[in-house]
């Protein structure tokens, strides 16, 4: 398991974990009746449940004295007797163990409101304070799922879902079949739209009757915490927000030194002496890049003493040197050799050339390692399993940066980022995979490109999958084909298991139309562009942001290369395409007021869209192969005729309603609300709303860039 999976597994459990993913424990209670002002604890029984799985062999069954007797009529039901309990410890000796059992783990019961409630008697006799975890009621999960069932005990639930019906009424027992009910449940829950902690928790929320019947009975509130807002990106903002707008480039060592292959220790050492650097690197007889540092040479030191000095550099050096792109943000860097246990890394080019060092003297802002992990993390994923656990502190490292103050842009850009690691990560897993099931590699080259906000570098946290596969042309398309559409599935549900969902638009290399041999993308793109129907423009809008995150870099290159001529030189295409970015449907009103619906505004259709469709068109008319929209807008600022300051205005305003997107969105995931480019501006403070006002009124500006009429 990964540093970062060891760290937030199960203790730091985000509002945002999905429940296909969630660790838990699973907690059941035999008592001496069923008054929760009277009766004892006289058995607690739990299982773990971890990412989806019951596992038994860690279980908890214990026996408890109550310090009273056990009447006849509960000995009949649970069969425990005063002389099976006589022997074991008071609550007030037993306490320790179950805590450090629970741990920080969510804790799953069936009506665990009365557990709840006899638990925190227990508490208040031994005189002792217990901090309750965060709870769910798999028995509420049923009444949302089967609103219909005649009861809702846990034989007629087991029944309901064909789960054999065993042990019951012992407490373990009881908690294994909960176990087993919830991991049932989950699937069933994602089909109605219900992925996370915080969703199921609204929707459980919201069964008022239930809640009253249960309060009038002495049971305990079980969503209400004893912290209710959510502190698990208190984690991540341990560190600082450097790492997170920042990137390689900004702080390697240019010019990095070499010494000739045949150069000797003290030759390299003396190098390092008069340059003040701690390495330096070598190449090798087999084309790689090696790499000497100071600690190397004192480990040859120590082992070979004055003899060390005289060694040859190649056959002692490191080979490969690891290495990381001049684009990557710190953090991957940290991740990378937090990881490997290394204090430098290589910094190549996009053509794979060393450009420069990044030490670990560099990153010296580095505070915490938690959440610089989690790129490295998904990178190492070792089953597609892993990456949903993974993923699902994304949300927890953009809390921590909104509450950092740390530009949207950047977030949005960070989110990008392992988006894309994501995706990657989930090719390389199901290649493997495909491997092992005798289906063979790839049968030519491929890329895979991920489209849309990803492929911009302006994700958010209501993403959903966009991606497209193009391979080579070979000797059997149809045959390649097969094999990639098996790869694009794969794929596609390992992102859709990990928190990113399947795209509704069917913008997926799962599906022919977004995965094709390259011959075939470029007879798309050509129709694309010339017959010019709706569906076609909305196609290449979202294509002309593709970046390659897999495979062949140079395939995806060659057909994005293609497309910006085809495109620039098609002047019905970009007027269409100009016309319908500045198609600006405005969510201010008459007087420059929020038009709402439901109390929230879509600030995409009349917000960032335009200012990202205009970047977009502005950027295939002059072929500019810039993927970001501020990038774009900093592209055409002096080739197109404008007014003063209106690519300022833009750039700024789509920051302005990218942060108030992300600000909702982190609001609408601790609540257990859907997410969604909809935002509430009355939960904005009055300074936020008045610059949101001016970003959307900014907008209206696009059509005076594309030089379309308003």
């Amino acid at each position: 398991m990964s540093q970062l999976s060891q760290q937030h597994d199960p203790g730091e459990i985000s509002s945002g974990t999905p429940l296909r993913a969630l660790s838990a424990v699973c907690l059941d209670t035999e008592t001496t009746g069923l008054d929760t002002k009277r009766d004892r604890l006289i058995q607690v029984g739990g299982v773990r449940i971890h990412r989806g799985e019951i596992v038994t062999a860690d279980a908890l069954d214990a026996l408890v004295n109550p310090a009273q007797p056990i009447p006849e009529s509960s000995t009949r039901i649970h069969g425990l007797t005063d002389e099976m309990v006589r022997d074991a410890p008071q609550f007030s000796q037993y306490h320790q163990t179950l805590e450090a059992w629970i741990g920080n783990a969510v804790l799953l019961g069936y009506s665990i409101g009365f557990d709840l409630a006899i638990l925190e008697r227990e508490y208040a006799l031994a005189d002792l304070e217990w901090s309750r975890p965060r709870t769910l009621d798999v028995r509420h999960m049923v009444r949302i799922l089967s609103p219909q069932l005649p009861d809702y005990s846990l034989d007629t639930v087991a029944s309901w879902l064909k789960i054999e019906s065993r042990d019951r009424h012992n407490a373990l027992g009881d908690a294994i079949m909960t176990a087993r009910v919830f991991t049932a449940l989950v699937p069933m829950l994602r089909e109605q739209g219900v992925r996370t902690v915080a969703e199921i928790e609204r929707l459980c929320r919201d069964l008022d009757a239930e809640g009253i019947s249960e309060a009038a009975a002495g049971w305990v509130d079980f969503l209400r915490s004893d912290s209710r807002e959510d502190q698990s990106h208190l984690a991540f903002a341990r560190i600082d927000s450097y790492p997170y707008r920042h990137r390689v480039r900004d702080v390697m060592s240019s010019d990095p030194v070499y010494v000739a292959p045949d150069a000797d220790v003290s030759a390299a050492l003396s190098v390092m002496m008069e340059r003040q650097i701690s390495s330096v690197l070598v190449a090798g007889d087999n084309g790689q890049t090696g790499i000497l540092t100071e600690r190397d040479v004192l480990r040859l030191i120590d082992l070979h003493r004055e003899k060390a000095l005289a060694l040859p550099v190649v056959e002692h050096a490191n080979f490969p040197l690891l290495s990381i792109a001049e684009g990557a943000f710190l953090y991957r860097a940290m991740g990378r050799m937090t990881r490997n246990s290394i204090r430098h890394l290589g910094v190549v080019d996009r053509h794979g050339r060393v450009t420069g060092m990044v030490t670990s003297r560099n990153l010296l802002r580095q505070r915490s390692e938690d959440a610089v992990n989690l790129g490295d993390a998904i990178d190492h994923a070792e089953k597609r399993e892993d990456l949903g656990i993974i993923w699902a502190n994304i949300a927890m490292v953009a809390r921590a940066l909104d509450y950092e103050e740390v530009d949207a842009r950047d977030t949005a850009a960070v989110i990008s980022r392992e988006l894309r690691a994501l995706t990657r990560r989930s090719c390389e897993i199901a290649e493997r995979e495909m491997a092992s099931e005798g289906k063979g590699g790839p049968p030519v080259p491929y890329a895979m490109m991920v489209l849309g906000s990803g492929g911009r570098g302006e994700s958010l946290l209501a993403m959903d999958q966009d991606n497209a596969i193009v391979y080579a042309d070979g000797d059997d398309n149809a045959a390649n084909d097969a094999w990639f559409a098996d790869l694009g599935t794969r794929v596609s549900g390992y992102l859709d298991d990990a928190g990113v969902p399947y795209c509704k638009g069917g913008i997926m290399g799962m599906n022919a139309e977004w995965r094709m041999p390259l011959s075939a993308w470029k007879e798309s793109v050509q129709t694309w562009v010339t017959r010019t129907s709706p569906e076609d423009i909305l196609k290449t809008d979202i294509f002309y942001d593709a970046t390659c995150v897999h495979g062949d870099y140079g395939l995806m290159r060659e057909l994005t290369d293609y497309a910006l001529e085809v495109g620039a030189a098609e002047k019905q295409y970009l007027h269409l395409l100009s016309v319908n970015a500045a198609d600006v449907k405005s969510p201010l009103g008459l007087f420059g007021r929020f038009q709402l619906t439901d109390g929230r505004m879509d600030v995409k259709m009349g917000g960032i869209l335009p200012i990202f469709s205009a970047a977009r068109v502005q950027a295939i008319r002059h072929r500019i192969a810039v993927r970001s929209t501020p990038g774009r807008l900093e592209s055409v600022r002096d080739l197109v005729d404008c007014r003063e300051n209106l690519v300022e205005n833009l750039i700024e305003a789509h920051r302005i309603i990218l942060s108030a997107i992300l600000s909702q969105q982190i609001h609408d995931l601790d609540h257990g609300i859907t997410l969604s480019n909809r935002i509430a501006p009355d939960l904005l403070p009055a300074a936020d709303r008045a610059s949101l006002k001016w970003a959307l009124e900014q907008v209206r500006s696009v059509t005076d860039l594309l030089g379309v009429p308003a």
